[in-house]
């Protein structure tokens, strides 16, 4: 071990650095995976930019657009003032809630 570490402060390089590709198969092996390695990796970088973010940034515009469309059609059914009907079998309790009679997701804008 102390002679290994004396060999590395002295710059020597051990067998899985040794320029003889022949010699050694899993360094072969390594190397060969290496190669394959850099343009797998520029063609998902390529993926990323050209197809990944301008998909990302088109579904985002849409889900802003139908979100504005949306907050409009709410604003326009306020300002109509259509009177909501409450049908008998909605909102049925057999027992209250503990926390009250509205379910915790109840929104008074939108639920009835």
């Amino acid at each position: 071990m102390a002679s290994r570490i004396a060999a590395a402060a002295k710059g020597i390089r051990f067998a899985s650095h040794s320029t003889s590709n022949a010699a050694n198969p899993w360094l072969a092996e390594r190397i060969a995976v290496k190669e394959h390695a850099g343009p797998a990796a520029e063609t998902w970088r390529k993926i990323s930019l050209f197809v990944c973010i301008p998909a990302i940034v088109a579904a985002s515009a849409n889900a802003y657009n139908l979100y504005a469309r949306h907050q409009a059609h709410l604003a326009h059914e306020r300002h109509e003032g259509h009177e909501r009907v409450k049908y008998p079998y909605m909102r049925l309790r057999a027992k209250a809630f503990p926390w009250g009679d509205d379910s915790l997701f109840f929104n008074p804008d939108v639920n009835f």
